[in-house]
């Protein structure tokens, strides 16, 4: 039998550092991880991300989708994050990938070309790994986006193992690791050519069709047939039409259009469905390209806006939303330099729903980092003033409060521990110059690895020994 031995990590900065700062207003920043280790041909490392709440063991974990595969970060502590497992995708190098979940599963999947396949997960074995339960082309080979109402799954621009293609596809979850196909749009709307994101409500189906604009849906049961209950094919700054989410009031829609960059933010009446309307529009900056709309209450709408990062929208008067607060993951482009060299760089998503009001927020260049404001927390308070002072609990800094930038090993993590054969190394990315010197040794003081000028803040290490450690 081979004897488990505890893994002493020893690690040496060869010089010290300053810490990434972040323009930030009524956010402070717990902690950001640069974990991706691939670099697509557009030079992101991340796209989209989820989150989950692992009840029986009142735990809270961070999924985000890498070029190389999906990370599952452990972020109960939120101070420290904890990569609990990677799991690789199909292909390399994917500019794509976008998650949800339901009940204890996670679907991952992505939008590239080549031999991809969609992904499905069981979270319950968290946070020692998650369990792969389907990996195949099976049901299909790509597809864009996803979402879950109910015990439903709504995959967006289908693609199948022939390449054959659907606009919009329904799946039951009543077996969560084996979704069934319950009808298609182009049963029912065949002349929606393109559907790039879907919002689903009760059976009320927000479609975003591209440059055809935003159309709305409901579902019959039980055939679950699509029946138009009204569109938005003309408004002001409409462009290619990407994505929405409505409140939970059911009175307010927030939309937006992705190309070409720079168009605002839509604020839209949708309490009449077959007559929707366009109240205002808001952006941070006239340059900036929102992307993902995230609503957590008839208030507060949480705003990923690519070079820009996270904006906070106060929408509870749609005629006249303000900024809130912002936390921009993307200093190095964007307003607060004035400089877009790809606008679509930058956040990509966000995940608000945890039950601690943490918020997950992974940009495709810096990576997963773990946020919190004071005007989104337990209890609830953001309805009660809904004109909070701006400028209060800002903050601009990268370091939560009781780590020091130079005190390297309270952000160190070695996954997993015991390890055989290999380990992987994470440090938390507080660092900008991350050149660092290795050593590994087990509970008896002897040397089992190590490695100089290692100049990544995540790496994974393959140990020359056949000892489980």
């Amino acid at each position: 039998m081979i004897k488990k031995l505890l893994l002493v990590l020893a690690i040496v900065a060869f010089s010290k550092t300053n810490a990434q700062v972040y323009g930030a207003n009524n956010f402070t920043l717990c902690s950001v991880i640069n974990p991706g280790t691939y670099t697509t041909s557009y030079g992101t490392k991340f796209s989209g991300c989820w989150g989950w709440y692992q009840a029986n063991k009142n735990r809270e974990y961070a999924i985000a989708g890498s070029a190389a595969g999906t990370y599952f970060v452990d972020v109960t502590n939120p101070y420290q994050q904890v990569i609990c497992d990677f799991e690789p995708g199909k292909i390399t190098g994917t500019v794509w990938r976008e998650i949800k979940t339901y009940q204890n599963y996670c679907y991952v999947v992505s939008d590239d070309s080549g031999p991809n396949s969609f992904q499905i997960f069981d979270l319950k074995y968290l946070p020692d790994s998650v369990h792969k339960v389907h990996d195949a082309q099976t049901i299909f080979k790509r597809t864009h986006a996803l979402w879950v109402d109910g015990n439903k799954l709504y995959c967006s621009s289908v693609t199948y193992s022939d390449n054959t293609k659907s606009t919009l596809n329904i799946y039951s979850l009543a077996t969560p690791s084996v979704p069934t196909l319950i009808r298609r749009l182009n049963q029912d709307a065949a002349f929606i050519t393109t559907v790039h994101d879907t919002y689903a409500n009760n059976d009320t189906v927000f479609v975003s069709a591209g440059y055809g604009g935003l159309y709305t849906f409901t579902l019959t049961p039980p055939s679950y047939s699509f029946t138009q209950v009204g569109s938005l094919t003309s408004y002001v700054g409409s462009g290619y039409n990407h994505s929405s989410a409505i409140t939970p009031n059911k009175k307010t829609l927030v939309m937006c259009d992705e190309v070409p960059a720079g168009l605002p933010i839509k604020v839209i009446d949708v309490q009449n469905l077959a007559n929707m309307q366009v109240l205002s529009t808001i952006n941070q900056y006239a340059a900036g390209t929102p992307h993902n709309p995230w609503t957590v209450n008839d208030s507060l709408c949480f705003m990923a806006s690519y070079c820009d990062g996270l904006q906070l929208i106060n929408i509870k008067n749609p005629n006249a939303p303000f900024l809130a607060g912002f936390f921009d993951t993307a200093p190095q482009t964007g307003g607060n330099v004035n400089s877009y060299p790809d606008p679509y760089d930058g956040l990509w998503g966000l995940y608000p729903y945890l039950p601690s009001k943490n918020i997950v927020a992974v940009d495709e260049q810096n990576g997963i980092f773990i946020l919190k404001s004071h005007l989104f927390k337990n209890p609830d308070t953001s309805t009660e003033n809904p004109n909070p002072p701006i400028g209060v609990g800002t903050s601009t800094g990268s370091l939560p409060t009781g780590i020091d930038q130079y005190f390297y090993n309270q952000n160190i993590m070695l996954s997993p521990n015991p390890a055989n054969a290999s380990v992987f190394l994470i440090m938390a990315d507080l660092m900008t110059t991350k050149n660092i010197s290795v050593e590994l040794l087990d509970i008896k003081g002897s040397l089992v690895y190590k490695q100089s000028t290692l100049a990544v803040s995540y790496t994974h290490l393959t140990l020359p020994t056949n000892r489980e450690v």
